[in-house]
């Protein structure tokens, strides 16, 4: 994804915005750079200073999609502080993200399209995948003697699992996210099922 200065960063949202709108009705290979431009209201000069292709573009939407997720990467266990809290802090971390309709946009056009296009899916996979943080917080939580865990890899994996059942994968099917009520519930419960299964 090219750099921009802050006066063009709307024009460039306008145009992942449109692009994403593209993608998802008409998929990637039909997908025009033309119609792109035309939706994003921008020349097709100014849609190429951005974006050189439409591979590219594909690109640069999950480059932006995991920058909604870099803050989760930010995320480590702090030694002896209660373990509760900072596995709430972590999954709201993660549910914030998904309470974005623009994050919850993204994510379906490049499911859909990982699915049409396996050679899509590998490098798109790499940059979207957090489950690595929630493996290394339970991984220090245990040696750390707050949690007992035989397998991290494995309990990361439920945790976001849980979250995702609820606030991820059925929202990907009707396009819209889970109110701040509904993501709360989701949160209290997925840590109270990790804290059930693997707490002291």
């Amino acid at each position: 994804m090219n750099d921009i200065s802050a006066p063009n960063a709307a024009k460039h949202a306008q145009i992942i915005e449109a692009a994403v709108a593209e993608f998802q009705e008409k998929g990637f290979a039909a997908a025009s750079m033309d119609r792109v431009s035309a939706r994003a209201e921008v020349s097709k000069r100014t849609l190429y200073k951005y974006f050189e292709s439409k591979e590219n573009l594909f690109r640069s939407i999950v480059v932006e999609l995991s920058n909604r997720f870099a803050g989760v990467l930010d995320i480590r266990y702090e030694k002896g502080r209660d373990i509760r809290e900072q596995l709430t802090e972590l999954a709201w971390a993660e549910g914030r993200i998904l309470m974005l309709p623009e994050v919850m946009a993204m994510s379906r056009m490049v499911i859909s399209e990982v699915l049409r296009s396996p050679e899509l899916a590998a490098a798109a996979q790499g940059k979207l995948d957090k489950t690595s943080v929630f493996i290394r917080m339970l991984r220090d939580a245990a040696e750390d003697g707050q949690l007992q865990i035989d397998d991290p890899d494995a309990a990361g994996q439920e945790f976001i699992g849980l979250i995702k059942a609820r606030a991820f994968w059925p929202m990907v099917f009707t396009g819209s996210v889970l109110s701040e009520a509904e993501m709360t519930d989701t949160i209290n419960s997925s840590v109270e099922m990790i804290l059930s299964r693997y707490g002291q």
